[in-house]
C-alpha cells in the first residue's frame, strides 16, 4: 500500500507544535513536503527562533509519520524563519531590523532592564539575530549589564556601529557619556537623543530589537509609540498593587497609540531563601495573572526573587549566559518564546509589497 501526500498531511494534522498548540499543517509550518513510496521528507519551518527545540520537534513529527502503515524512511528537517510584522498604522519598518519589542514597565524598580537583558539573550540564545537598545536616557544600565564598554566606532562620521556582547549588538547612551555624568536634559533633548540611537546605530539584520524603555508613561514613551515601528509591548510588573497600578498605565498607553501588547511577565513573584529554600511572596501574590485576565492579555510567566539574578547582571554577565541550562534561565527562555510565537502570530508586514505613490506637478 503506498503512502499519499494526503496521508501525510492528515498524519501532520494531528501532530501538534508545543509552542503554538496549533498542528503544523494549521500552523503553515510543512514545506517541501515529498513522498516517494513509502519515503517521505519534509521541512518544519518555524516562524520562531527556538534552536534548543529543533531536535524535540524532529523526534515527534518522525514519530507521528512513522505510525502510518507502509511508511518507509522519514527525513525531517527542522528551522526557523523571522519574517517582519505589521506596526503602528502610517509608520514605516526601519532598515535591517524585521521587530522591534518594546519592554516596559509603569514604574522603576521592577526589574524591567534585567528581565530586558535576558530576553534579548534568550531570544539569541534561541538562534535569533537580536539587538538591544537601551532607551532610558537618564539611567543607562545595559552597559554594565552586558559587561561592554568602550565608544562606538563610526565609519561615515554620521553614523555608528553597534557594540555587542554575548550574540547580542546593544546601543546605549551610557557608551557616549561619563558613567558619573547625569543627563540633565528636558524632555525634547531625551526624545531627540532616542532617535538618534534608535536610527543612526547600524543594525545589522536583527530578527529583534529589544528596547528597554524608561519607566512611566511620559515624553520619551510617547515619541517611542508614535515614531518608531513597533511590533509589540511587554509589560513587567511585581505582584505588588502599587506596582501593577502603574503596569496598567503603561499597557493603556500602549493600546491607546496602536501597540499590541505581547503579555506581561511578574518579576519578583516569590522569594527564594538562599539558607533554607523557603519561598515567600513577599510583594503579595496573583497580581499579574489577574491583570491579564483583567485585560485579556498573555500571563507570559512569573520570575523568582533571588540573589542570583542580581548578582550576574550586575556583573556583567546575565543569568542566561551566568547559568544557561538552570532553573531561572529555562524561565527566560520559556518567556521570550511565548513573546516570539506572539509576534510570529501577528499580521505579516507588506509595506514593502506596495509602490510608491509619487504625485507630480507638470
Amino acid at each position: 500500500m503506498s503512502i499519499t501526500v494526503e496521508d501525510v498531511k492528515a498524519a501532520l494534522s494531528k501532530i501538534v507544535d508545543p509552542n503554538t498548540t496549533k498542528d503544523y499543517v494549521t500552523g503553515k509550518a510543512v514545506k517541501n513536503l515529498k513522498v516517494e513510496g513509502g519515503d517521505v521528507s519534509l521541512d518544519i519551518e518555524l516562524g520562531y527562533p527556538a534552536k534548543s527545540q529543533f531536535d524535540a520537534i524532529r523526534a515527534a513529527v518522525i514519530a507521528g509519520l512513522r505510525a502510518l502503515p507502509g511508511v518507509g524512511n522519514v527525513s525531517v528537517g527542522v528551522s526557523s524563519k523571522i519574517i517582519s510584522h505589521t506596526v503602528q498604522r502610517g509608520l514605516k519598518l526601519m532598515p535591517n531590523v524585521k521587530n522591534i519589542i518594546a519592554v516596559a514597565s509603569g514604574k522603576g524598580g521592577v526589574g524591567k532592564s534585567t528581565t530586558a537583558v535576558n530576553l534579548a539573550l534568550a531570544l539569541a540564545a534561541e538562534g535569533a539575530s537580536v539587538g538591544l537598545l537601551d532607551a532610558d536616557i537618564y539611567g543607562p544600565s545595559q552597559p554594565m549589564m552586558l559587561g561592554v564598554s568602550g565608544r562606538p566606532e563610526t565609519k561615515d562620521g554620521k553614523t555608528m556601529e553597534p557594540l555587542e556582547n554575548y550574540g547580542v549588538q546593544v546601543s546605549s547612551i551610557g557608551f557616549l557619556i561619563d558613567p558619573d555624568e547625569p543627563m540633565v536634559w528636558r524632555g525634547p533633548m531625551v526624545t531627540q537623543a532616542l532617535q538618534q540611537l534608535l536610527e543612526q546605530t547600524n543594525w545589522r539584520d536583527l530578527d529583534y530589537l529589544v528596547v528597554d524603555m524608561p519607566p512611566g508613561t511620559g515624553d520619551i514613551q510617547l515619541t517611542l509609540s508614535q515614531k518608531v515601528p513597533v511590533t509589540g509591548a511587554v509589560i513587567v510588573t511585581t505582584p505588588q498593587d502599587i506596582a501593577l497600578l502603574d503596569a496598567r498605565k503603561g499597557l493603556k498607553m500602549f493600546e491607546k497609540v496602536g501597540i499590541p501588547i505581547l503579555g506581561i511577565v511578574e518579576n519578583m513573584s516569590t522569594h527564594i531563601c538562599s539558607n533554607c529554600g523557603h519561598a515567600e511572596e513577599i510583594f503579595g501574590a496573583g497580581g499579574g495573572a489577574k491583570m491579564c485576565k483583567d485585560f485579556n492579555v498573555e500571563f507570559l510567566g512569573a520570575l523568582p526573587l533571588t540573589l542570583s539574578i542580581r548578582e550576574q547582571a550586575d556583573s556583567g554577565k546575565p543569568t542566561v549566559v551566568a547559568e544557561p541550562d538552570g532553573q531561572v534561565a529555562a524561565i527566560y527562555k520559556d518567556i521570550a518564546r511565548k513573546i516570539a510565537v506572539q509576534v510570529s502570530e501577528k499580521a505579516k508586514d507588506m509595506t514593502s509589497k506596495f509602490p510608491s505613490i509619487v504625485i507630480k506637478n507638470d
